[in-house]
């Protein structure tokens, strides 16, 4: 793209427009002020490593098929949200061409669920993001060009920017710039409906905050108090912006307390869970995979089912029956996606612990997309790190009906506890139900016992609780046969035949 040597009308106006100098010096200002900003060029003289293609390096490649622009004006009534005009842009630093237009493609999916229109999408070929402008200051300038084109007025980064970057990278582009991050905890922001789900947004939120505080004009350096002037002067010593971190850590010890309380219900209803000795069974997997809907289709919760990123949020927990009639309790989790922030893991790990506290794991992964392999591997590396790893899993391939039927195949063949299904036509559930069953843990003591016709709720039991082989209704009360866990062993062992 070649760029005009005389300014642009867009950047006379800005050239002109009153302060804008003085916001530039601002957010040198800012730079310098940021604790975490650290520019680490490395050059090692003697490494040669991986050469890019010198034509690659020297374009933005744009990817296409990403906009989102509404055709018919009328339709913008029916979205709830002010539609933001944005561009996307990614750095290819590994992997094929393929990986890197898949990873903005998902960003674009990910901006359209926040309520924004995509305008354009670019990716640059680099062997690592710049330290100071994440693409670049010669690509930011291009960058720059794009957008005003466009008419963009936000640019969202297909990764975690540094404060530094976020600050060099907006006084370059003169819009606002968004990293991958802080659109994932505005979408949780918007889908968050209980007070621990809200909570655990607002937490991660601060954490992401905190280190990209930024003051505006005096208000870096206005200072109250620490001196020897006289009245009204001596005090902590803080500038605005110590003070503003000061209180977000304040209010996030309040909100990690109040996440610990909440947390405290969810672990009574498990510890009665266990203590009954019901079987639990928790989904998970990549965002939009249609856990909801396999949720749905094998319980009929009835909960929120949508076609967009992150639609749940809040853990729900429902009473399910196998074929064989043993009762077990099935969990839809939080979607996960690749590179996920790790604020997020931090603040939905209570969330998450109904993954690591299950006796299965029903992997959802969605059939249809393209890269199925990347959205296993980015959810085991999650449930890695909430400490399941030893949770039996099933790999259930969902929309088996949309999908091509040699991804089928291949991940049939590779993943080696897998079923294909489809939550949308139900094909496949009733082969998932039944290994299931066979997959949940079993009662472990086999007993014997004539039980009288007075103790009928001992027997209810042993059909709720245990695992009924045989049951036979004799003069003297019913015989039963079953597999059944230790305390309720001990429960029937005085109706148990003396032998001989």
């Amino acid at each position: 793209m070649t760029s005009s040597s005389s300014p642009s009308q867009d950047e006379q106006r800005f050239a002109q427009t009153p302060g804008a100098s003085r916001r530039s010096e601002s957010l040198r200002a800012d730079a310098l002020m940021e604790e975490d900003v650290a520019w680490s060029y490395e050059i090692d003289g003697d490494r040669d490593g991986d050469q890019l293609d010198r034509s690659e390096r020297a374009a933005l490649r744009r990817v296409a098929g990403l906009s989102t622009e509404l055709e018919d004006v009328t339709e913008v009534e029916y979205r709830q949200l002010r539609l933001e005009r944005v561009v996307l842009v990614g750095v290819w630093t590994s992997g094929t061409v393929q990986d890197a237009e898949n990873s903005l493609a998902e960003l674009a999916a990910l901006a359209e669920t926040a309520g924004a229109v995509v305008l354009d999408g670019v990716i640059q070929r680099r062997d690592k993001p710049d330290p100071a402008t994440y693409i670049g200051s010669g690509k930011a300038q291009e960058l720059r060009d794009i957008v005003l084109e466009s008419g963009a007025d936000t640019m969202v980064c297909d990764g975690e920017l540094s404060p530094g970057q976020l600050i060099h990278l907006e006084d370059i582009v003169k819009v606002k710039v968004v990293d991958r991050t802080a659109l994932i905890l505005d979408i949780f922001a918007q889908h968050a409906k209980s007070r621990e789900g809200k909570a655990q947004v607002a937490l991660a939120q601060m954490q992401y905050m905190l280190p990209r505080l930024r003051g505006w004009g005096q208000s870096l350096s206005r200072q109250m108090g620490g001196g020897s002037g006289g009245m009204a002067t001596r005090g902590p010593g803080e500038t605005k912006i110590e003070t503003d971190r000061r209180r977000i850590r304040e209010k996030m010890a309040k909100m990690r307390r109040e996440i610990a309380e909440m947390k405290t219900g969810r672990e009574i209803k498990r510890q009665e869970r266990r203590r009954n000795k019901v079987p639990s069974v928790a989904i998970a997997g990549y965002t939009n995979a249609g856990k909801s809907s396999l949720l749905n289709r094998l319980t009929g919760a009835g909960v929120l089912v949508e076609n967009a990123l992150f639609a749940t949020l809040d853990p729900t927990v429902r009473r399910a029956e196998t074929p064989s009639g043993r009762l077990y309790t099935l969990a839809d989790t939080v979607g996960f996606v690749r590179h996920l922030p790790h604020h997020l893991v931090e603040a939905f790990r209570s969330t998450m612990e109904e993954v690591g506290g299950s006796d299965l794991i029903l992997h959802v992964v969605d059939g249809s997309h393209p890269a199925p392999e990347e959205q296993l591997a980015s959810v085991r590396e999650v449930i890695r790190e909430v400490g399941a790893v030893d949770v039996p899993e099933i790999v259930v391939i969902n929309k088996a009906d949309a999908a091509d039927p040699l991804v089928l195949q291949r991940l049939l063949r590779v993943e080696r506890h897998a079923i294909a299904v489809s939550a949308r036509t139900g094909e496949g559930i009733g082969e998932l139900l039944a290994l299931i069953d066979a997959e949940l843990p079993r009662p472990q003591v086999e007993i014997e016992a004539l039980l009288p016709y007075t103790e009928g709720a001992l027997v209810s039991r042993v059909h709720v609780d245990g695992e009924v082989i045989s049951e036979e209704h004799t003069t003297e009360g019913t015989l039963l046969k079953a597999r059944v866990h230790e305390e309720l062993a001990a429960a029937l062992a005085p109706y148990v035949p003396v032998a001989g």
